[in-house]
């Protein structure tokens, strides 16, 4: 019986999405997360009857055929860039983005990803880093006898010194975005990477057309709704208890027709 593949690609699909779940609520807590949805698309049908046809010989033209469906698949996991709530923390090199933007965050290997996580710190020669020691790009360095740190909404950072009446201008940050945000590859830590389906990075400066401002000492949290999350569940849930269902049924419809035929 057919039914019984096209249910087992039922069950495989909410296993899927009970993953996506699963991963959206590990990340609650998780800075600058953004939740995924699975989507799914219907897999190929077999033609029982086409339609537009005639029915015989030059007679009347079918006006609809049978065509039935052999399941379901995961078509994409998409990453839903909405924008987090902003928490308060009182540290200077926290750093939030409200609207669209990404910190531009230099890997080992010299290439650049992106983050909308913006829990920074400086390193031992005091330039600004993310929480595992990549730097920030553009380069940041703090002075060591600096008594402040001062960034403002356009990225601009300054530092007080001891002795100068006037703020020290350390540099500029800057904010990438893309057409495609959607399509950036997600590399865990936090980063993404850039790809063909995203785009190249356009760059620019916080508060620019398009770009969005720099919050300090704030944090965006994670944009996992519990209560949504909570909800998703109990549907994936019900969807593969249904689809279990239909396997049992087509075991106990295949069970009678081998009963008879003993």
């Amino acid at each position: 019986m057919r039914a019984l593949s096209i249910a087992a690609t039922g069950m495989n699909a909410q296993q899927k999405n009970l993953e996506v779940i699963a991963h959206n609520i590990a990340n609650i807590n998780t800075t600058g997360f953004k939740r995924a949805r699975a989507e799914f698309s219907d897999l190929l049908y077999q033609t029982e009857r086409a339609s537009g046809v005639p029915s015989r010989a030059n007679q009347n033209i079918v006006p609809e055929g049978a065509h039935v469906g052999s399941g379901v698949r995961t078509a994409a996991v998409r990453n839903v860039h909405l924008q987090g709530n902003l928490t308060s923390t009182g540290n200077n090199f926290d750093l939030a983005l409200t609207g669209n933007g990404w910190f531009q965050i230099e890997g080992a290997d010299g290439q650049t990803y992106y983050s909308r996580s913006g829990a920074f710190n400086t390193n031992a020669t005091g330039q600004l880093v993310t929480l595992d020691g990549l730097q920030v790009s553009p380069n940041i360095t703090v002075p060591a006898d600096a008594l402040e740190v001062v960034i403002n909404n356009t990225g601009q950072v300054f530092a007080r010194i001891p002795g100068q009446a006037d703020l020290q201008d350390l540099g500029q940050l800057t904010l990438a975005t893309f057409a495609n945000e959607v399509g950036l590859t997600p590399l865990g830590d936090n980063l993404f990477a850039e790809s063909a389906a995203s785009g190249a990075a356009n760059v620019g400066v916080p508060g620019d057309a398009g770009f969005g401002t720099v919050r300090q000492g704030y944090l965006e949290a994670s944009n996992v709704d519990s209560v949504k999350e909570i909800t998703e569940l109990i549907s994936a849930q019900r969807g593969y208890e249904m689809n279990s269902k239909v396997i049992q049924a087509a075991d106990d419809m295949a069970s009678v027709v081998s009963r008879n035929l003993r």
